[in-house]
């Protein structure tokens, strides 16, 4: 059997497909796999992200890294609700989502979920909503910052045709405060199209929802997704080093 290109050392480009709450179980599991098959024939790195209570099923049965959409600061002792790093990081995760803008959290948390994440051995991903939040992100060093304009998720409308200037702005001032940090630049991403921009703008990757969770061919779609992202990072590196 190919081994997954994914599960190797975070690298770019990064595609990630973010379950939400669109789907769960066995549905999730089927989408996963999917997900899985695509990454054996690709050099992105590829992840899932399901809901919490799915990771330890998934990630029994794939390759790819399955990150967690949510996690506290929490120490192991007292905290009955809470979610403890470490038993995300038991349960199979590779990584951690923070702050999305359908469960925000503030700077305070985000500095120790981060402190954690990095105790336990997670990849942590933190989003944001303006550029200058970007920036201000940049300096607590997570993993990875997804800039995204909220009134865009979920909607189909990709940051790369409807909000360019906040694609631009959040690269470069992210990069300024931390080169070494990846950006996805999320928001509403559906097409190839979409993707080429992406990469076109700077951005180390970018991810999916509902363009995935609710297609009737996820295969063909993400398939189709992951090769433009492929072809894109691979034509503006050549195009770089050829100055």
């Amino acid at each position: 059997m190919t081994k997954n290109k994914s599960t190797s050392k975070l690298h770019a480009p990064i595609f990630g497909v973010n379950f939400k709450s669109y789907i769960w179980g066995e549905r999730a599991l089927k989408i996963s796999k999917i997900i899985d098959k695509v990454a054996k024939d690709t050099d992105s790195y590829l992840y899932v992200m399901p809901q919490l209570t799915d990771v330890p099923v998934i990630a029994k049965e794939v390759e790819i890294p399955v990150f967690a959409p949510y996690m506290d600061a929490l120490r192991p002792g007292r905290g009955t609700g809470f979610i403890l790093p470490e038993a995300v990081k038991d349960a199979g995760a590779t990584g951690v989502f923070i702050n999305h803008t359908e469960r925000k959290l503030s700077l305070t948390k985000i500095e120790k979920t981060i402190r954690r994440a990095k105790e336990v051995d997670l990849i942590s991903i933190v989003a944001c909503d303006t550029p200058n939040a970007a920036g201000a992100l940049a300096i607590l060093k997570p993993d990875i910052i997804v800039p995204e304009p909220p009134d865009l998720i979920g909607t189909l409308r990709s940051v790369a045709r409807e909000q360019e200037s906040f694609a631009i702005q959040s690269v470069k001032i992210t990069k300024k405060v931390n080169k070494d940090i990846y950006i996805l630049l999320g928001g509403g991403v559906a097409t190839e199209e979409d993707i080429i921009r992406i990469i076109e703008l700077g951005a180390d990757g970018t991810g999916a929802a509902r363009a995935i969770c609710e297609s009737k061919d996820p295969f063909k779609l993400l398939t189709n997704l992951v090769g433009a992202l492929e072809r894109a990072w691979k034509f503006k590196h050549e195009k770089q080093n050829n100055f």
